[in-house]
């Protein structure tokens, strides 16, 4: 195996395949027919807080709000779409201006949207898509660039030749999509790379752990993993480490458990996000529509990729 630079980065900014961004102005915000709207409140519902990413999401949030002076309401969808919908019908009771969304599927998303299009409240969503309502603003890296940075650093270390076994995240999620489509781009495009085993872990570590368990039964000679999250190839790390088996272990999102893995040996990369930055982003955001500003439509945050000095 080839020798790797510490903390090789590849900047993927903000620029979108499709053309020049479309601005978008703040049109959809205004003040509920039930409930008065505070132009102070800001309401985010994340899918989970038993996730680091995303408690660093909402962390960045947190911050930038106090600095701009906003009350931000927080509230835990638990990984449940139903009671996403039920916090957000909760959170718009309490008469927030704008709503901050971070789905738990992209599909049951469009529903929660559509409550605060009904209220008139604007909404961005972050890191994950909602694939339906009217959506002033997406922040989020480019997932399907992560993917593919990914794939194509395995495929670098493995020497064109493989087998990889794939921990996808949650099904329905425009994350778990998007990384594995950028990821499936450039390992199916070489009939060397075999992708002998692909199954959901929901972005879990303990699912991660359970799963990769079961891949490492059916196919012993896996070479290398690519973990949708960084909590399932934390998973991975303690499924090998208990088979005895060694393999390339690559996450996806950079948290400071991933890197310490990194570091140790014990992963061999991170594509690592930036969490706090993307919550910070969508306060600043926020300021702007309430304000009548225009923004963008979407909005792609840098990645980059850690890995291991001495993996070999």
């Amino acid at each position: 195996m080839k020798k790797i630079f510490k903390l090789a980065s590849i900047a993927m900014i903000a620029t979108m395949s499709m053309g020049a961004f479309a601005g978008c102005s703040s049109s959809s915000s205004g003040t509920s027919s039930s409930t008065k709207s505070d132009s102070k409140k800001i309401g985010m519902v994340v899918s989970t807080l038993n996730n680091p990413f995303f408690v660093t999401l909402k962390e960045g949030a947190e911050a930038k709000a106090k600095e701009l002076g906003y009350e931000l309401l927080v509230v835990d969808s638990q990984n449940d779409s139903s009671k996403e919908l039920s916090n957000v019908q909760d959170i718009l009771q309490k008469g927030v201006s704008a709503l901050i969304l971070n789905p738990v599927d992209s599909d049951a998303a469009a529903s929660s949207v559509a409550q605060a299009n009904n209220e008139k409240i604007p909404v961005i969503t972050v890191d994950r898509q909602a694939n339906g309502g009217d959506v002033i603003c997406h922040i989020a890296s480019d997932n399907i660039k992560g993917g593919e940075m990914a794939a194509n650093f395995i495929k670098e270390q493995l020497g064109d030749k493989g087998n990889i076994a794939e921990l996808q995240g949650t099904p329905g999620a425009s994350a778990t999509r998007d990384r594995g489509t950028g990821f499936h781009n450039i390992i199916d495009a070489d009939k060397n790379l075999k992708v002998v085993s692909s199954q959901p872990a929901d972005f879990d570590r303990q699912k991660g752990l359970t799963v990769t368990e079961n891949m490492l039964q059916s196919n012993p000679d896996i070479q290398a993993i690519f973990a949708q999250n960084d909590e399932m190839a934390l998973g991975a790390v303690k499924a090998l480490n208990t088979s005895g088996k060694k393999a390339i272990i690559v996450g996806f999102d950079g948290g400071d458990d991933a890197k310490k893995a990194v570091d140790s040996g014990e992963m061999t990369a991170t594509v690592a996000q930036q969490p706090d930055l993307m919550g910070s982003m969508a306060i600043e955001n926020v300021k702007k529509i309430l304000n009548g500003e225009s923004v963008d439509k979407n909005i792609a945050a840098e990645l980059k990729l850690y890995v291991n000095l001495n993996y070999s």
